[in-house]
């Protein structure tokens, strides 16, 4: 299959074209591995330690949602997936070769979750430009 041929495929139906990349995509971890082996370990210890932190994220934010109780709850939201996620993120680092403390992981969620806001707010934006 040709350059060309996959993007018409998948802009011929996104949702089509996206569940065939997902499929066939090489995880980023295994490119990683592939293209850098000397750092394939530290790349799925740091994939599996920022999978981590993502799922408590939307766990813990799909609960306060739930609740009715979304905003102004950042700290109480912080706290609990620091509680679901520090423990073991900071072993993953550590096994990777990286020191941090419980600061330095309250900054990672941090960022994860500014990269969710991000996400979340082009699909928004893509969903409601597709409406108008």
């Amino acid at each position: 299959m040709s350059f060309v041929s996959v993007l018409e495929t998948i802009g011929k139906g996104f949702a089509k074209g996206l569940q065939w990349a997902v499929e066939y995509a090489v995880p980023v971890e295994k490119l990683v591995g592939l293209l850098f082996p000397a750092a394939a370990p530290i790349a799925n210890e740091v994939a599996d330690a920022t999978s981590l932190i993502q799922t408590a994220v939307l766990l813990v934010e799909q609960k306060y949602a739930a609740s009715g109780v979304q905003s102004g709850t950042g700290a109480q939201k912080l706290a609990e997936v620091l509680v679901l996620t520090e423990q073991s993120v900071t072993a993953l680092l550590t096994k990777a070769g990286m020191t941090m403390d419980s600061s330095y992981v309250a900054k990672v969620v941090s960022a994860v979750v500014a990269i969710l806001n991000v996400q979340s707010g082009q699909s928004t934006s893509a969903a409601t430009a597709a409406a108008a």
